[in-house]
């Protein structure tokens, strides 16, 4: 897995599954549940590594370009 997100697309990423995730604190009954989404981008933000920037060949490392 070579790293394909760059610093501030990892930073979104992050923020935005945390976001995500707060959701299972924020919303009642199965809605809630919906919050697990914000594990996605949270795991690619954390790796540096997103599986369809590789599909699509998009690449924002600066350093792997």
């Amino acid at each position: 897995m070579k790293s394909n997100v760059g610093g501030i697309d990892k930073i979104l990423r992050i923020v935005a599954g945390l976001a995500l995730l707060s959701l299972l604190f924020i919303l009642e009954g199965s809605a809630r549940w919906w919050g697990l989404i914000g594990l996605l981008p949270l795991l690619t933000g954390t790796l540096g590594w997103c599986p369809a920037y590789t599909l699509v060949g998009i690449n924002t490392c600066p350093a792997k370009r």
